[in-house]
């Protein structure tokens, strides 16, 4: 397997710089400190295995778990020498491409929970991440950095991956058939959207997102997760943020950051012409 390089190449510190400057606007409004909103993001080359965080502590993951309940439960298939039954793959579809809360309970309880999923996840090599307590699936705590070394299990190489080459081509299928309203997020950083056209059905992208209002604050999670085509090339990306005043605000600071992470790469901001 392929050593990942993250920070690497003074990337880490461009990031922080873009993102800075990238999450200034947000809808027509400022995003100010006063907001009191945190926001963490990573991009990664997976085929140079070079990327870069800016900030790494861990968020309520919300349902960008359900990629890694789906991951999960695939390695569970794998180890047992069988394909998913018509039934985990009736759940698996909506919990991902409509983001279905029943489904992914349903396969949550199919994994074994947090011990299951905690066990998948430290053959998948994601050190940060612990599953939510119970059937809380959606309270799991993870970090951009476990949620890369995820994407990497699901869009990288055989060699990079604890998952079969059909596993890896399922999640992937479904990622990049969410359904139109839920295509926001880490989809605003391919080519096609920034050239400002529709997002389309996912042949640029593919993106699981989640987002969900804290019960004690009613201040909203919202994270995005997936890979997008830049210039030919493919990057994934992990936006995590929380303490955001309304949904929107979130949707808003974590595309943002999106286009910031994509313009360490491409060198541009994230601004093309049309």
């Amino acid at each position: 397997m392929q050593e990942v390089q993250v920070r690497s190449e003074g990337l880490g510190a461009r990031l922080a710089a873009a993102v800075s400057a990238g999450s200034a606007v947000s809808a027509g409004s400022a995003l100010t400190e006063e907001d009191g909103a945190e926001v963490s993001v990573g991009v990664l080359d997976p085929v140079a295995a070079v990327g870069a965080c800016h900030g790494d502590r861990a968020f309520v993951a919300a349902s960008i778990v359900k990629v890694d309940i789906l991951a999960a439960l695939l390695l569970g298939a794998q180890d047992a020498g069988r394909e998913l039954t018509g039934e985990e793959r009736a759940y698996a579809a909506a919990m991902i491409e409509r983001s279905d809360n029943d489904s992914a309970s349903a396969l949550w309880r199919s994994i074994g929970r947090a011990a299951g999923l905690d066990a998948a996840n430290a053959r998948f090599g994601l050190t940060r991440t612990e599953g939510g307590d119970g059937p809380r699936w959606g309270l799991t705590r993870t970090t951009v950095t476990d949620q890369l070394l995820l994407l990497r299990q699901v869009f990288g190489a055989g060699a990079d991956s604890e998952l079969t080459g059909v596993s890896r081509a399922y999640v992937r299928g479904l990622m990049e058939g969410v359904v139109a309203d839920q295509a926001w997020g880490v989809p605003v950083a391919a080519d096609r959207v920034l050239a400002g056209r529709d997002p389309g059905d996912g042949s640029a992208w593919a993106v699981k997102n989640g987002w969900v209002p804290r019960d004690a604050t009613g201040l909203w999670v919202v994270n995005s997760v997936g890979r997008v085509t830049v210039d030919g090339r493919d990057l994934l990306v992990a936006v995590l943020s929380d303490g955001n005043a309304t949904m929107a605000r979130g949707v808003a600071l974590v595309e943002a950051a999106a286009r910031a992470a994509v313009s360490v790469f491409t060198g541009d901001g994230g601004h093309r012409a049309g």
